[in-house]
């Protein structure tokens, strides 16, 4: 019987030959079990990543690339997936710019004349690689159509209520803290709906003067005031057939308040000056930081108009309540800054991923964005440091602090209950709420022992015993 074998198809490499024998890298290379792709030019190898996908590309440029080094910089940065290994001469490196250009873009290089077997190798460790920072780049692209990046819980949550919300041409309110992603969640309700295509307009309620914003908002006739030499048609007009979101509505003057209850209630609006009707066809969707709730209370905000918006709710949550999606917000975020800068960085270090999960992001998503701007531009490293992200290591010292208080008590509450009984473990255990075997479980893991000198030496400071202690299990054992 033929017994039937599976092969699997040799490994790609991208080959851009700018000085030097393409046909002699080209045989070694198949020779060693290469598939080999060949480009001529920077603009053919651009043409070939386009189009096709290759982890690895080696560039042959000889005594000299022979072209701007700015043209093999593009090429080497325009596909984050590709490492590029350099073959070249000696003299080559002793161009500053291309010596430079190599440390900053390239996985590695090897001076002619080429031992082909470890180039061979040298290649398989840039694929490896590849395909980690491709790994990552598919996690860092934990969002959907939505374009809502993240994959906790609380972000998947958020991802449901947009699309029932969606369904309906009903009024939305998102509420949640300045920063946290408001727009982008009206925006995901807009193109989720039948109305994707068409406006979506975007109006910061707090942004614009209070003597213009009935103007802005409904537009005038001419001649409605100084100054109204034409027509103008508001911004609720321009949404017409799509959606308008109403960016921190809690800004809004009581009078105009009132315009846009009428407007919701009747689906009409009036130009100032005007003295008739348009019809309009617009859903609204608002958000506000402020609890409209608590300023309808205080007299700040209508109620009829907070009832006539609250028909269906979103609150998007703060970064802190979704720490998981800090990294894959951060590398996303890195990877649109980098393809529009020239940066030498490739990614963050371990230590910023740390310094980052110890911040409490108090500017939500649109501080990190920012940070993570500022240091794709700022820094001179290939991995993004916490000095480039404005934090340092100290911001996560809280972490470890409360991992140390959290012990130290742990310990001090066995020892004092282990004192108070006796150094009796049934006892204790039933005071502390667990089992036999979890606190001894716990007496070994804080290495304390039941000789006379345990007891004396348990919470000196504390001069008088607090009642007993019942405490649920989990939160014994931290």
């Amino acid at each position: 019987m033929r017994q039937l074998t599976c092969t699997m198809p040799p490994p790609e490499v991208l080959c851009l030959t700018l000085d030097g024998d393409a046909s002699e890298a080209a045989a070694q290379l198949v020779a060693h079990d290469w598939a080999v792709t060949h480009a001529h030019s920077v603009a053919a190898a651009q043409r070939m990543l386009a189009h096709g996908s290759f982890n690895v590309g080696l560039l042959i440029v000889g005594t000299g690339p022979g072209v701007p080094l700015a043209s093999i910089e593009a090429l080497v940065h325009s596909s984050d997936t590709t490492e590029w290994i350099a073959l070249c001469e000696a003299p080559a490196l002793e161009v500053p710019e291309f010596r430079d250009l190599v440390l900053d873009g390239f996985f590695d290089q090897q001076v002619l004349p080429v031992e082909w077997h470890a180039l061979s190798v040298m290649l398989l460790h840039a694929q490896q690689r590849a395909l980690l920072r491709q790994g990552r780049r598919n996690e860092a692209r934990g969002h959907d159509a939505l374009g809502m990046v993240g994959q906790s819980a609380v972000i998947g949550r958020l991802r449901a209520e947009i699309r029932k919300v969606s369904a309906t041409d009903a009024p939305v309110l998102i509420g949640g803290e300045s920063g946290s992603g408001k727009e982008l969640a009206a925006r995901a309700i807009h193109q989720c709906s039948q109305r994707a295509a068409g406006p979506f307009v975007v109006v910061n309620c707090g942004a614009i003067a209070p003597t213009l914003i009935h103007s802005e908002l409904f537009g005038h006739e001419r001649g409605a005031f100084t100054g109204a030499s034409s027509e103008r048609h508001g911004l609720i007009e321009a949404a017409n057939g799509g959606t308008i979101f109403l960016d921190e509505i809690g800004d809004l003057p009581l009078d105009l308040q009132t315009n846009l209850l009428r407007f919701l209630q009747e689906k009409t609006i009036i130009r100032v000056g005007a003295v008739r009707n348009l019809k309009v066809d617009v859903r609204v969707v608002a958000a506000s930081h402020v609890d409209l709730a608590e300023a309808v209370a205080v007299g700040r905000f209508r109620e009829d108009l907070f009832y006539r918006l609250n028909v269906l709710s979103i609150d998007v949550q703060p970064l802190r309540r979704r720490m998981e999606d800090v990294r894959v917000l951060a590398e996303h975020f890195f990877q649109r800054c980098a393809s529009t800068s020239r940066t030498r960085a490739r990614g963050f270090s371990r230590q910023s991923l740390e310094a980052m999960q110890a911040h409490a992001w108090p500017g939500n998503v649109r501080e990190l964005y920012n940070r993570v701007q500022r240091a794709v531009v700022m820094t001179d490293r290939r991995l993004i440091a916490p000095a480039d992200l404005g934090l340092s290591m100290a911001d996560s010292a809280v972490g470890v602090a409360l991992n140390t208080a959290r012990t130290t008590a742990e310990r001090d509450v066995i020892c004092l209950t282990l004192n108070r009984v006796g150094r009796n473990i049934t006892h204790a255990a039933r005071e502390l709420g667990v089992s036999r075997m979890t606190l001894y479980r716990l007496m070994d893991k804080h290495r304390i022992s039941l000789d006379e000198q345990m007891a004396a030496q348990a919470l000196p400071s504390w001069s008088a015993a607090p009642a007993p202690l019942r405490t649920a299990p989990s939160r014994v054992a931290g």
